[in-house]
């Protein structure tokens, strides 16, 4: 009987180890597909931070002309912010992601592969205890078994003796012949063994119930003690990992809602109003509205008696017209300029624009070569500051490697101040030119040297020539230029390269306004040999000595005389004037 229920104590324990071993094995892949599922979702949060990414950088302004166009109006202005606050709100996407990552995806496959080990330990030390208790059921068993087995052959030879002490007929010699000594002998042997079996299997019996208390009461329960915490500890920490899930999404939360409100407030601060004054200032012309129409009489001709006075007349009238000009209907005329406007190759001093237009444009040109002036400015300073360290200390470096750069940022700076001069005067032709001016604020005076030059919009070519209309044609109360006067000393470019010429050649038909020779109004002296390729000026050798008869009028060149046949114009600063005293604007250019 307790064979019997020792061993379905041992089936029914075997059964629990399965049981245990399919639900904890069932525990973990629960917790692996919980993993995936957390991984999946952090994919998507890339995934969609990628796409909001992509979103707002296929909507940024490109580099270009057009992005400053556009930045000047609220409502543009508002939804690049917009866009810049989607670029923040992807981010916090991507933080979800990361967090999923590090917080919970890492974390929980680590634990995992903490517990397949730690339930591969438990398991193990259930099935080594189970086959203990099982081999030492065995072992008394055989104890058992042993002990019956000996406790027979003792009671044979037992009886066998007795049988044969029990018969009178036997004499002593049959006794000996008979063996019953033998036979006495042999069952006190088997007594003594059974006795020895007896005392094992005793002994064994006290030892396997103890070993069988301690699997039943201890060994076992300690196991499936610790599987059942490993089962919460599991269950505990997908409760924590689920929790965090929650918690990754509310950390961003106030993050994406100021993202939310810089959307809400970029909206709101779009002002109409502001932006159709904008597009009011940015199209404003400039020009001053057509007079009235005058009304032509055409019908006083007919009433005139015909006469050969009066055809005479009519006929002079007809050779001469009358100096009324044609009004200009600008705002209705198309605009020559159109396909080269379409084509961007406007003129550089912006002369197709109207007048309101082209001062801003010529002002925006100064500031950006102020800027630039700043910077070679300040590349300047730092290598002057650089060779000074050099000079100090001779072994950090050599001094001269220094002084190729400082005299190309010279002449970089030389070339952009000569640059916004030129627009200065183009910029003070149009604000003079327009009905109100306002030079105090317009005009760029971070480079003013000692020099006031004033620019045609073509420089020598344009000196003569009549200003055009919006609509192209040639007016006659525009038909008077600004001329260039210089009252104080020009050093644009003091050591100029021989093989450099400016580019503003002026016209040939300067040679022959006039039929007599022109007065001469001082003398120069070649500072620069000068080869005179270009039509209508003249070679001139360096340190030769000429007759000048026409000074510089702001377009970089003087007329020159070597004798009665031979002059032309050269580079003012290749040469170094002096003026008579009476000569009109009297002057030394060096």
């Amino acid at each position: 009987m307790d064979k019997v229920e020792t061993l379905i104590k041992e089936q029914q324990l075997k059964d629990q180890f399965d049981n245990l071993e399919k639900h904890t094995q069932w525990g973990i892949e629960f917790a692996e597909k919980y993993n995936k599922f957390v991984k999946e979702r952090s994919e998507i949060e890339i995934n969609y931070a990628k796409q909001i990414r992509n979103l707002s950088k296929k909507y940024q302004p490109k580099k270009n002309s057009r992005e400053e166009e556009e930045s000047k109006y609220t409502f543009c202005r508002a939804f690049f912010t917009t866009l810049n606050e989607l670029n923040d709100y992807a981010g916090q996407h991507e933080v979800i992601a990361e967090n999923l990552n590090s917080q919970i995806i890492t974390e929980l496959s680590r634990y995992l592969q903490e517990l397949k080990t730690e339930r591969k330990t438990h398991f193990h030390d259930g099935r080594k205890a189970q086959q203990y208790i099982e081999s030492s059921w065995k072992q008394l068993e055989s104890c058992k078994r042993r002990f019956e087995r000996d406790c027979k052959e003792a009671d044979r030879a037992q009886q066998y003796f007795e049988k044969m002490d029990a018969d009178i007929n036997v004499t002593k010699a049959d006794v000996e012949k008979r063996g019953l000594n033998k036979a006495r002998q042999q069952a006190q042997m088997r007594h003594q063994m059974a006795s020895d079996s007896k005392g094992d299997y005793s002994s064994y019996l006290q030892k396997f119930n103890q070993e069988q208390n301690d699997h039943y009461h201890t060994i076992i329960p300690n196991i499936f003690q610790k599987l059942q915490d490993m089962e919460e500890k599991r269950i505990e920490r997908i409760g924590a990992c689920m929790k965090t899930f929650a918690e990754v999404d509310r950390q961003v939360l106030p993050i994406v809602g100021k993202c939310l409100d810089g959307m809400t407030t970029a909206a709101e601060s779009i002002e109409p109003k502001t932006d159709s004054q904008q597009v009011v200032e940015s199209y404003k012309s400039g020009f001053e509205p057509p007079s009235d129409v005058e009304f032509e009489d055409y019908g006083q001709a007919m009433k005139r008696t015909v006469s050969e006075n009066s055809l005479s007349n009519s006929r002079e009238g007809k050779e001469k017209p009358a100096g009324k000009s044609k009004p200009k209907l600008w705002p209705f005329i198309k605009n020559k300029n159109k396909l080269s406007l379409k084509l961007g190759s406007g003129p550089e001093d912006f002369s197709h624009l109207p007048p309101e237009q082209r001062r801003k444009k010529l002002q925006g040109k100064i500031d950006d070569l102020n800027k630039d002036i700043h910077k070679e400015m300040d590349q300047r300073d730092a290598l002057t500051k650089m060779k000074d360290v050099y000079i100090k200390n001779p072994q950090m470096g050599d001094p001269a490697s220094v002084d190729p750069r400082l005299t190309e940022i010279g002449q970089n700076i030389e070339k952009l101040q000569a640059e916004v001069q030129k627009f200065e005067g183009w910029l003070a032709e149009v604000e003079e030119r327009m009905p109100s001016k306002s030079d105090s604020h317009r005009r760029s005076g971070l480079y003013e040297t000692q020099s006031t030059i004033a620019v045609s919009n073509n420089c020598a070519q344009d000196r003569e020539r009549p200003l055009s209309s919006p609509d192209g044609s040639y007016t006659e109360e525009q038909n008077t230029e600004t001329q260039v006067k210089a009252n104080i000393n020009i050093n644009i470019n003091p050591n100029p390269n021989p093989n450099t010429i400016p580019t503003t050649m002026p016209d040939d038909e300067e040679f022959d306004d006039d039929d007599e020779p022109l007065a001469t109004i001082g003398t120069c002296k070649a500072l620069y040999p000068f080869e005179g390729h270009n039509e209508g000026t003249i070679a001139v050798a360096e340190g030769e000595l000429l007759y000048v008869i026409e000074e510089d009028k702001g377009d970089g060149w003087t007329r020159v005389r070597r004798n009665q046949d031979e002059e032309g114009y050269v580079p003012t600063s290749y040469i170094e004037v002096n003026l008579e005293p009476n000569a009109k604007g009297a002057m030394t250019y060096i």
